[in-house]
Parts: C-alpha cells; sequence; structure tokens
C-alpha cells in the first residue's frame, strides 16, 4: 500500500494515479467492506485525474469525519425471560451488576424504549424495545409507538420459539426498508440439557442443527421465508454464532456506519479483531493519501513532526480499541492469575520505546526518502518524518493486534484447563 503514497510524493503522472487508486483501496479493504462509498471513490478518481489534489484531500476529510461522527442505534426486542437484557449487557462490555446495565428480571421489566449508551463509544445506542406478546398486538402501530426510523437496524430475541408476532414484526419491518436479525438465545443452556438427559448419545453440532432447523421451519410456517438466525449465547459470546452476526452486520451497515460498529466489536474472535485490524490500516493508509496531497498544495501544512507524546497517545488509543490498554490489562492479569509484568512478558505493544526504536521502521522511510529524492533532489526531513510516522502507525496497529490475538488465545487455553 506504501508504494501508492511514494507515486504520489514522487510527481507520478496523476493520469496513472487515478487508474491505481481504485485498485489499491479494493485490496486494502478486500477483507471487509472500506469506509469510503462507491459515490465517493468516484469522485477521487475524477479529481485525480484532473489533478484536483486539494479536493482529494476534501473528499478523504470528508468521509473519515462522517465515519468517526456517524451514530449507531441498534434496536433489540423480545419477550421477558428471552435473555434480552443480557445479550445489551453482553455488547456494552457489562455484567448485570454494573451500574447503567440494562435490567435483568424474571418478569418483564421493559414497559418503554430503554436506550443504553455504549460506555467507551457513546455515539453507539443500544434500545431495549418492549415485548410484542400482547393479544392485541398490531405491528404497524408498534413500530410506530416505538419510532422505527430512529434505528439502523433490529435484532428480534428469543429463547425458544419465534411467534406469530415476531414474524408480523419482522415482515413490516422489511416493508420499511429496514434491516431485521432473529438471535436465538440461551443455546448454552440447551446444550447443557441436551447433555444430561441424552450423555451416550449426545453430539453437539447435531444438537445445534437441530436448534436452527426447528427456528427456521417455526419461522418458515408463521411466513418469514428464508429468515437469517443466529445462535448465541450471552455468557459465551465468542462461541457459536456470534462472530457470524458481527461479519453479518458489519457487510450490511452503511459505509459511513461501518466505522463505529468495528469499533465496539469486542475481542471475541481472531476474525473480530482482523476487522478491527482492517479498519485501521485503511485509516492510516487514507490519512497518508491525504498528506501527499496537501503537500501538493501551495502554504498547505501537510507533514507534521516526530512528536513521541504523541506518538505514545496514538498507541493507547490502539491499545484500548483492542482492550489492552492500563486497566483492561490489569483485569486481565488478575484473571489468569498472573502480573503484569508476564503478560508483558509474551506481548509486544505495552513497550512504547522498544516499538519506536525499531530499526525497520526507519529503514522503510529511508528507502521511501531516497525514492523521493532521487526524482525532486535533496534529503527532505520532513517526508522523512512523513513516512517513519506513516510505517509507525502500521507498526502500532498490527502489533496491538497482534499482541489482542495471543492474549485472547492464553486466556482462553487458561480458563479452559480451568474447567
Amino acid at each position: 500500500m506504501d508504494q501508492f503514497i511514494c507515486d504520489f510524493l514522487v510527481g507520478k503522472n496523476f493520469q496513472q494515479l487515478a487508474i491505481n487508486f481504485i485498485p489499491h483501496y479494493t485490496t486494502l479493504v478486500s477483507k471487509v467492506g472500506g469506509i469510503i462509498s462507491p459515490e465517493n471513490l468516484d469522485r477521487i478518481q475524477a479529481a485525480l485525474k484532473e489533478a484536483k489534489l486539494k479536493d482529494v484531500a476534501d473528499i478523504i476529510e470528508e468521509s473519515l469525519v462522517a465515519a468517526e461522527n456517524a451514530p449507531l442505534d441498534v434496536a433489540v426486542i423480545g419477550e421477558s425471560g428471552t435473555g434480552k437484557s443480557s445479550f445489551i449487557n453482553a455488547l456494552r462490555g457489562l455484567s448485570y451488576e454494573e451500574e447503567g446495565s440494562a435490567s435483568v428480571g424474571a418478569v418483564e421489566t421493559t414497559m418503554k424504549k430503554t436506550p443504553y449508551q455504549q460506555p467507551k463509544y457513546p455515539k453507539v445506542t443500544f434500545w431495549d424495545l418492549p415485548g410484542t406478546g400482547t393479544p392485541n398486538f398490531h405491528p404497524h402501530e408498534y413500530l410506530e409507538m416505538v419510532e422505527f426510523a430512529t434505528y439502523d437496524f433490529f435484532i428480534i430475541i428469543s429463547s425458544s420459539r419465534f411467534s406469530l408476532n415476531d414474524a408480523l414484526l419482522a415482515q413490516n419491518i422489511k416493508d420499511i426498508g429496514k434491516k431485521f436479525y432473529f438471535v436465538r438465545t440461551k443455546v448454552d443452556n440447551d446444550l447443557y440439557n441436551e447433555e444430561k438427559s441424552k450423555p451416550m448419545s449426545f453430539k453437539r453440532e447435531r444438537v445445534l442443527q437441530q436448534i436452527r432447523d426447528n427456528c427456521l421451519a417455526n419461522l418458515s410456517n408463521v411466513g418469514v421465508p428464508e429468515p437469517c438466525i443466529f445462535l448465541v449465547s450471552n455468557f459465551d459470546l465468542d462461541d457459536f454464532d456470534f462472530p457470524r452476526l458481527e461479519e453479518t452486520l458489519l457487510k450490511e451497515l452503511p459505509v459511513h456506519k461501518r466505522h463505529t460498529f468495528v469499533l465496539l466489536l469486542p475481542n471475541l474472535s481472531d476474525t473480530s479483531i482482523e476487522m478491527k485490524r482492517a479498519f485501521f490500516k485503511e485509516k492510516i493508509w487514507l490519512d497518508a493519501v491525504k498528506s501527499s496531497a496537501l503537500s501538493f498544495v501551495p502554504f498547505m501544512a501537510c507533514f507534521s513532526g516526530f512528536d513521541f507524546p504523541q506518538q505514545e497517545k496514538c498507541l493507547n488509543l490502539y491499545q484500548s480499541h483492542f482492550g489492552l490498554d492500563e486497566k483492561l490489562v490489569k483485569g486481565i492479569a488478575e484473571k489468569l492469575d498472573m502480573s503484569v509484568e508476564e503478560i508483558k512478558s509474551f506481548t509486544k505493544s505495552l513497550d512504547f520505546w522498544l516499538l519506536v526504536k525499531d530499526d525497520s521502521i526507519v529503514a522503510k522511510a529511508m528507502k521511501c526518502v531516497e525514492c523521493y529524492c532521487s526524482v525532486n533532489g535533496g534529503l527532505s526531513s520532513t517526508v522523512f518524518q512523513f513516512f517513519k510516522i506513516y510505517f509507525l502507525h502500521l507498526k502500532f496497529i498490527n502489533t496491538v493486534a497482534d499482541d489482542a490475538k495471543i492474549l485472547l488465545h492464553k486466556t482462553l487455553e487458561i480458563l479452559s484447563s480451568r474447567k
């Protein structure tokens, strides 16, 4: 990806840059959808062809600001006892005993729509909506009452059979152009009960398939063709279909909402960690392309110098997004009966000075500067600092993501050995 930025700085033909931009960008976001919409990609390509580099920078900045400031509102619907509130708490990273958690109980606790913000990301709100189990339920009136236009998508939850009311609601949600997903909770309980009652014949995958087939048949019978069903446990989100639910939601969200959603994904699987890595690498690349474009605009400040406190702050931000900030690492250490120093012994991102002194970063930066100077002449310290920061940020995000995966596997391994 750095080759495209080098092409910018050495003054490569902008017609050729326009041809290369979309393939470069498509390769970068091949695993998950990107931040820039197809319409804005076309605008960037047209601006490059006409060498309107300020326009390129403006479009990228517009896309990044829209992504970073986009609110996300998720509606969660289900009857009492289905695990609706526990599901919301799990997504927010809270136990039901923590302050601000959704109320959990055996009786109906949600009589009106109730908002619950994501603690770390206040632009994300989960809405706990009233159940639909009354005899006089009318889906159209219900959607009007809860102000359906407010939400980006709906999650319909059941811990057993989905009802006719669920099917009617899904059909009306579809008619108004919104997305909906069926989530079958408490599958861990079903597996436990099945294994206890039939220890000799119990097979986990067969039981899960039976649950899935039952849900499909049930919803098909009440008028929902080819429903999208996800089996989850609110206490083991990394198991069953939750990772697949994450991937599905990410792919089906509008472009400008994806950045917000990917930030709140808990580090429950390699897949969710890789999604985050891909989005941050895209953002680093887009920032670099924007800065490269601005470098051609007279009197426009483009490259900032290398500032250690600023770079450490950047690393801390990445650590926070991947659950590796100081507070969370201490919590992980306690959970694993380890010291923080032990965790640091098999991770790399917790030592800022080790990362910034990496000679390979300087070598890569020098190579790009040599390429620049071979065309423009002279050693430009600003170009060197720009590439040093660019490669350092890539190093930050890759190291933090790798450490998140190491800690995830270590945690699963230790917790599994204790069972």
